[in-house]
């Protein structure tokens, strides 16, 4: 799951959403955190702040969860937290909670693509994603390091730009 903000303390408030998380049960564990990056705005609103994005690889109890029922959940944290879905799409939001994949599932619905359908495009969720998940390839064969060679982007430290 990729998480990101860019309004208030940023890192608190993806510390806030794990927390709100975790409330959800033990059927919910968490594995790896990444670091937390900070990169700048994509797309067409640039004139906002940056983000704190991170990358949480989560185990989720495939007898209990579906991946509809967590991304109702995950958006329903979004809220809780303050987010206004649809109010300024790619605007600035307090948090921002994606889900990448969820095992192998592959799906396409109106409500959830899966895996996220942009996740190849964007080095603010690769290079978070990698340090949780180093040797994942995906269904074109691809590893995360061969995908980022063919982005445009920048690493230096913690922060990522990408034109």
């Amino acid at each position: 799951m990729a998480l990101g903000s860019n309004i208030g303390d940023t890192e608190a408030n993806i510390n806030d959403a794990l927390t709100l998380l975790e409330d959800y049960g033990n059927d919910i564990v968490f594995g790896a955190l990444s670091h937390i990056y900070h990169t700048e705005p994509q797309g067409d609103v640039k004139d906002q702040p940056w983000f704190a994005n991170a990358v949480v690889r989560l185990e989720v109890a495939s007898d209990v969860w579906a991946p509809e029922g967590f991304l109702s959940t995950i958006q329903a944290i979004e809220q809780k937290m303050g987010r206004l879905r649809g109010a300024d799409p790619g605007g600035p939001r307090i948090i921002d909670l994606d889900l990448l994949t969820f095992g192998d599932t592959e799906m396409q619905t109106d409500y959830l693509t899966l895996p996220h359908p942009r996740m190849l495009e964007r080095a603010f969720v690769l290079v978070p994603l990698r340090d949780v998940a180093p040797k994942l390839v995906f269904k074109d064969g691809r590893t995360i390091d061969q995908v980022l060679a063919g982005l445009p982007y920048t690493l230096d430290g913690l922060t990522i730009t990408q034109k």
